[in-house]
């Protein structure tokens, strides 16, 4: 589904990302781990559309085209999608209309009929129900005094509702409580059952420590520093992450 190659990617006048590679196939899941700085949440921006990070060289092919070539709405329509680290909050934008309005255009995108408040509604309750998110928050505005945890649950509601093909989520367990990490790791669970498992889709989780991984066991574990992926390995990367620290693992790889 995706390739990246050689990824040299700027911001603000210096180079973040170095030479990174990564390929992401259809049902599978990877986790990037890697110290504070390293480029993880820029290389998600980036795959994203971010205009405020500059491509410096390398590749990077979707689905057999250049990713390059599409800005971030047309990224989106083909199936990307990125659940926030610190998702914005937007006061007077009501959740449910933003949430309608953006499945409606995914749907129009894809040549389906679009859903009258009343059939978006059914739908939302199912997908909330299984992150556990009342349905209050959707008569709300967008995030607008939402906790940490409501937030991250919010963004998955939005990953469950427009289905994408790849989805990127920047530090999903950050401020969370032990309760909102059940859901959130429920929510991606439910996302793998249903998507993933039928080769439709794929994750790509970063995060700092393994306590979602072992709620969503990845099939590849990734450990990003200074700019590009230096080891890979499956679950026990993590576990020696935990055990070890990054220190210890960075002097080890070649």
């Amino acid at each position: 589904m995706l390739k990246v190659q050689q990824l040299e990617v700027g911001v603000s006048g210096r180079i973040v990302i170095n030479g990174a590679n990564l390929t992401v196939e259809a049902g599978t899941v990877h986790a990037i781990m890697g110290p504070n700085g390293s480029g993880k949440s820029t290389l998600a921006n980036f795959l994203i559309g971010n205009t405020q990070y500059q491509h410096l060289g390398g590749k990077v092919t979707w689905l057999g085209q250049d990713l390059l070539t599409l800005n971030a709405q047309q990224r989106s329509l083909e199936g990307l999608f990125l659940a926030w680290q610190n998702p914005v909050e937007i006061a007077g934008v009501n959740n449910a209309l933003f949430l309608r309005t953006a499945v409606n255009a995914h749907r129009k995108y894809r040549g389906l009929d679009p859903l009258d408040s009343a059939d978006f509604m059914t739908l939302a309750k199912t997908k909330a129900a299984e992150i556990n998110l009342d349905m209050d928050f959707l008569k709300r505005p967008l995030n607008s005094g939402f906790s940490g945890g409501e937030k991250k649950r919010n963004e998955m509601l939005q990953l469950l509702l427009l289905e994408p093909k790849l989805a990127i989520l920047d530090e999903p367990d950050s401020g969370l409580d032990v309760d909102a990490l059940k859901w959130v790791a429920h929510g991606l669970n439910y996302f793998r059952a249903n998507t993933l498992h039928a080769k439709k889709g794929a994750l790509v989780i970063i995060t700092h420590f393994p306590r979602l991984l072992k709620e969503v066991r990845p099939d590849f574990v990734h450990l990003f520093y200074q700019g590009k992926i230096i080891t890979s390995g499956d679950y026990q990367l993590a576990l020696d992450i935990e055990k070890y620290g990054y220190q210890a693992l960075i002097d080890k790889a070649p």
